[in-house]
């Protein structure tokens, strides 16, 4: 790496893992990236950048594949260090961090999802995620060099924890099948050294996690905010639900309709819990109910929360 530019001034990198097809969204995401998709007042990108700077002094990135010059676009404007673009494919979700450890960035590195509404308390997380690789260093074991954030999600939970706190294995795929049941928040934590052990054109992650394991480094897992906000917003139902819960989180009405700047709505159109997309298609007198509507689409989800 003699020619690469080492970037070793103490900042936290995060990585916003933007890189999406978007396919359970579609036709919205025909023109614009899920990361981009708004969420009440903002896109869950630009979310996620809010909930990383609450770290303080980050240096952030993200990737992108799918339209990637609007991710790219929207990346300058709010101030990210490097949209990576990844092309002809997608690297999977082991790929992007080798690119940023490979670029001589340093200091460690919180992977997010841009596909998840979630709120969780990420300055508690980095701590955790830092204390148990000090304490691995210490006593000499070099276990959890990486973290990852559970949370409790009984239709999914296929991590399994051991007593120790750190990773067993995953359900159907590798380790152990005993241990504490839990889900992968899509939030994580590599240091440098477990960062520099991620080979070139690896890209399942978890096939990194197995070789940790296999090496005795096992990922540490916190599962402290086991029942923190945690929203897939990859579906429609997960959609709505997301804007539900921004809409409670800025004090709103969850029930309320959410209708997209520059939606015009004909006369005596009644909407409620609804989230109406530019381009949608609403007949005068209509009332709306329950729905997610858009150009050349219209869903109905859940009913309204109580």
């Amino acid at each position: 790496m003699a020619d690469v530019m080492m970037r070793t001034d103490g900042k936290l990198n995060v990585l916003i893992l933007a890189a999406g097809l978007g396919t359970r969204l579609r036709p919205l995401t025909n023109e614009i990236p899920k990361p981009l998709v708004r969420v009440y007042d903002k896109s869950i990108l630009e979310i996620q950048m809010e909930r990383a700077k609450s770290l303080g002094d980050v240096r952030l990135h993200a990737n992108a594949h799918y339209l990637a010059e609007q991710v790219v676009r929207e990346g300058e404007r709010l101030g990210f260090e490097k949209v990576w673009v990844e092309t002809p494919e997608i690297l999977g979700t082991a790929g992007p961090l080798r690119r940023i450890y490979a670029a001589g960035y340093r200091g460690g590195l919180l992977i997010m999802n841009g596909d998840a509404y979630c709120n969780f308390d990420l300055r508690k997380f980095v701590a955790n995620a830092r204390a148990a690789y000090e304490a691995g260093k210490a006593d000499g074991s070099n276990r959890c060099e990486a973290a990852l954030l559970a949370v409790d999600f009984p239709k999914v939970n296929t991590f399994r924890v051991g007593a120790d706190g750190c990773l067993a294995g995953v359900a159907g795929r590798f380790g152990s099948e005993v241990g504490t049941a839990a889900t992968f928040s899509g939030i994580s934590w590599y240091s440098d050294d477990a960062l520099a052990r991620i080979r070139d054109g690896e890209f399942d992650i978890r096939e990194f996690w197995k070789q940790e394991i296999a090496a005795g480094r096992a990922p540490f897992v916190d599962m402290t905010q086991l029942h923190a906000t945690w929203i897939d917003m990859g579906s429609p139902e997960g959609l709505m639900a997301a804007v539900e819960a921004r809409l409670q989180e800025l004090g709103h009405d969850p029930n309320e309709a959410v209708v997209e700047l520059g939606v015009a709505l004909p006369a005596d159109v009644k909407v409620k819990h609804s989230v109406i997309f530019e381009g949608a298609e609403i007949q005068p007198g209509e009332t709306i109910e329950n729905e997610i509507r858009g150009k050349g689409f219209k869903w109905i989800v859940n009913e309204a929360s109580s």
